[in-house]
């Protein structure tokens, strides 16, 4: 994708005339954002407003210093790669961060340890429960894997078992208790599987289920 085509985009692209040295904090929690979310990319060298290509005076210097900041001002170091793109004679920088593993990523900077994320075409600081959710996601766990403290011997499973069978026309076995997730290997229910019970203990909760068609999303058919 060339840049005249990522200047229109929003969400997974910023732009910044140049690098603001002094204040690290206005680029850096987009980084931040990025590696929290699905990735993302940062152009040095367009005015954000106008979308002018402007260029950067000393390239080379400017990539060294954007180093030195993901490596002192992120913890953990998200995945990144710095490239340069030429655009009307001009060179740009273009900060490739990937969405990382070890979430979530926090900016680090004078009495301010802060995670951010992406909502529309902003960075904005993680709230307690966005945190839970990237720390869940950076331990390899999610909400519905995680034990709810209630007891498989205490819950009935008649409509699951029901509604297995008008689906998939055979018998809902024991051994798929554990290999859908609903219980774990202590005999707890996971919040999946109080969450699937016939009298689910989870107030105040909903289910959205989607059914896709094929294998992918990518045909957009439900």
């Amino acid at each position: 994708m060339d840049i005249k085509t990522l200047i229109g985009e929003t969400t997974e692209y910023d732009k910044k005339e140049m690098l603001e040295e002094k204040d690290p904090r206005s680029w850096m929690k987009s980084v931040s954002a990025f590696a929290n979310g699905i990735g993302g990319s940062l152009i040095f060298g367009i005015v954000d407003k106008t979308n002018e290509i402007v260029g950067l005076t000393d390239p080379e210097g400017t990539s060294e210093k954007i180093s030195r900041f993901l490596r002192d001002k992120m913890d953990p170091i998200p995945p990144f790669k710095l490239r340069f793109e030429v655009e009307d004679g001009k060179t740009l920088i273009v900060l490739d961060v990937r969405p990382g593993s070890e979430t979530p990523y926090f900016y680090v900077g004078k009495n301010e340890r802060t995670a951010y994320h992406r909502v529309g075409n902003e960075s904005v600081i993680c709230d307690a429960a966005k945190l839970r959710q990237l720390s869940l996601r950076g331990a390899g766990r999610t909400f519905d894997s995680l034990p709810s403290g209630y007891e498989f011997s205490q819950m009935a499973f008649t409509k699951l078992i029901s509604t297995y069978y008008q689906r998939a026309h055979k018998d809902f076995q024991d051994t798929n208790y554990v290999s859908f997730g609903i219980v774990d290997g202590n005999g707890c229910l996971t919040n999946a599987g109080a969450l699937l019970a016939d009298n689910c203990p989870i107030y105040q909760s909903r289910l959205f289920c989607t059914r896709w068609n094929g294998l992918t999303k990518a045909s957009g058919l439900q």
